[in-house]
């Protein structure tokens, strides 16, 4: 068993795991945030997608092992501002994007992640930008997702 510290959602955090068990699991079974949904367990459908250190990525490939003590895991329930929205959790909600809803958490926090990346490149979010996020949405929503994440990136 090994001990493993970060911060999450803001929190400093620590848990009592084996170095390989993957992050998505110590994130929802041990600390009970079930923001970030399982999927596929292998980086494909993304429906796990949150931030470490800004960036996006998907914990259910990473062990816990590899996250240190300086890193800083986002999930949507730390992208809020107390109970104020972040601008993209309003757009997803001004554009009624959800149907089932399962993959939008992962969904919005690649976005959050494309748009920061995009203005730190000197990027527009455009539709070119948006093909780049790889997100799958079973119920097939991606106009509504587009139309949210341009929508969202005005106001961030």
């Amino acid at each position: 068993m090994g001990t493993h510290t970060f911060t999450l959602n803001g929190e400093r955090v620590t848990v009592d795991v084996e170095d390989d068990v993957r992050l998505l699991w110590v994130i929802r079974d041990m600390l009970g945030v079930t923001g970030p949904k399982y999927g596929c367990g292998i980086n494909v459908c993304k429906a796990c997608t949150s931030h470490i250190n800004g960036k996006a990525f998907n914990p259910c490939s990473v062990p816990v092992g590899a996250i240190s003590e300086d890193d800083e895991v986002t999930t949507i329930e730390g992208l809020a501002d107390g109970d104020t929205l972040h601008p993209m959790q309003e757009a997803w909600l001004d554009r009624d994007v959800a149907q089932c809803g399962y993959c939008q958490p992962g969904q919005i926090m690649a976005a959050v992640a494309k748009v920061r990346q995009c203005r730190e490149e000197g990027r527009d979010v455009d539709d070119d930008a948006i093909e780049e996020i790889r997100n799958i949405c079973r119920c097939g929503t991606y106009n509504r997702i587009r139309e949210a994440i341009k929508a969202g990136a005005e106001n961030m």
